[in-house]
């Protein structure tokens, strides 16, 4: 009982902490990749920007006035609308846009379907995808399109930012403060190697790697991205190149993605699970290990036998030790993250500045969403077109 406790520790201080610092330890002494810098307006590539959007018809003019005011050449960006499904008006509101070129069918097939037919339209040689909610920085894609002078990079993934007003509830906190957290690992793992995945917020791909999705796909940027890192493509991270978009409206609908999410990510396994071949993929197995396996399938039921373990190890009948021990504070650390997470639980819908029970809520609820994202996917039940999670105002 006790070794099997302190692997599942280990497991988990691995999985958050563990790899970030032996990647440091690594970068340390090999040296670090560098991201290039943003593109000149002189030598920018042309570039299509895809945006998916299903009845978007409240951020229109917005996502197009934020299109609009991007620092690249206009005669190389290409503005490509997909609202297929869409029956709120999105596409007639679009029309009045001259620079916005729309792609519309009535029957809604999903997201997947509607990036298949959107890149049979695209020539350029790199392509950008983004999301009607996503505010992008003013030089995002210049950021993005340097990465490409790289041969070796494949795809570019940009920095996803929570915007969350100076009161907020559980839902915004612990979003913003999960990102801050990525965005670091993020830039780690460019610079050792490759990201694994990137935000479905911004990121792109030299058009000539997309490989068509199955229609039944559930998270089109991880498919798009580690195919090609497949291909023997590195993922840059471009982290001067920030997507922004609002927190979710509460934790019940931040579960909505999360759960999806989930089902998602066991649905990419299953289709990813030649890059955990070493001999093949090199650091990127070892990275995608890390990053992604270890999150969906290692950590969440770790959590979960850790408790009881820990209660069994420290109480009687099983406790020999007479003085405070290991046990003891490691089961008094537990019971505070779950007292925490109960009290952010009942608060979560009270704004306040403070963090200090949100977080631990958050946390636990991306890792109970797994279970219920595996128990959706075995059972089928996640469907492609999905219900849209509401997000908070700006």
């Amino acid at each position: 009982m006790e070794i099997i406790f302190w692997l599942l520790v280990f497991l988990v201080f691995y999985t958050y902490l563990g790899y970030g610092l032996i990647v440091r330890v690594l970068l340390f002494f090999r040296g670090k990749r560098q991201p290039l810098p943003a593109v000149r307006p002189e030598q920018a590539p042309r570039l299509t920007l895809v945006i998916a959007a299903y009845n978007e018809r409240e951020h229109v003019d917005l996502k197009m006035a934020n299109c609009l005011a991007l620092d690249y050449p206009a005669d190389k960006l290409e503005i490509l609308w997909v609202t297929d499904g869409s029956d709120d008006g999105t596409p007639e509101l679009l029309a009045r846009h001259p620079r916005a070129r729309v792609l519309h069918q009535p029957e809604r097939q999903g997201k997947s379907a509607a990036l298949n037919r959107a890149m049979r339209h695209v020539s350029s040689p790199i392509v950008a995808f983004t999301d009607a909610n996503t505010m992008l920085g003013a030089n995002a894609l210049a950021e993005v399109a340097g990465q490409f002078g790289d041969p070796g990079v494949g795809c570019v993934a940009g920095r996803k930012s929570i915007l969350r007003p100076g009161k907020s509830a559980a839902a915004s906190s612990g979003e913003e403060v999960y990102w801050s957290y990525e965005a670091s690992m993020k830039r780690l793992d460019a610079q050792l190697y490759s990201n694994v995945g990137a935000p479905g917020e911004l990121f792109a791909l030299r058009t000539e790697l997309f490989e068509e999705l199955e229609e039944d796909t559930l998270l089109d940027d991880l498919m798009l991205t580690l195919r090609a890192a497949m291909r023997g493509y590195r993922i840059q991270y471009a982290h001067r190149a920030v997507a922004t978009e609002t927190a979710s409206a509460d934790m019940r609908e931040e579960m909505k993605r999360k759960v999806r999410i989930a089902a998602g990510s066991f649905q990419a396994m299953s289709r990813l699970w030649p890059l955990l071949n070493p001999f093949r993929h090199g650091w990127l197995s070892w990275q995608f290990f890390s990053r992604k396996f270890m999150r969906w399938f290692v950590v969440p039921p770790s959590l979960l036998l850790l408790f009881p373990l820990n209660l069994a190890l420290a109480l009687p009948p099983l406790r020999y030790q007479t003085a405070i021990g290991a046990y003891d504070l490691l089961l008094a650390g537990q019971s505070l993250f779950y007292l925490a997470a109960l009290l952010g639980g009942l608060a979560q819908d009270r704004p306040t500045r403070g963090r200090l029970f949100f977080v631990p809520y958050y946390l636990f609820m991306m890792n109970w969403a797994v279970f219920l994202g595996a128990r959706r996917h075995w059972a089928g039940q996640q469907s492609v077109n999905w219900e849209r999670a509401r997000r908070g105002s700006r």
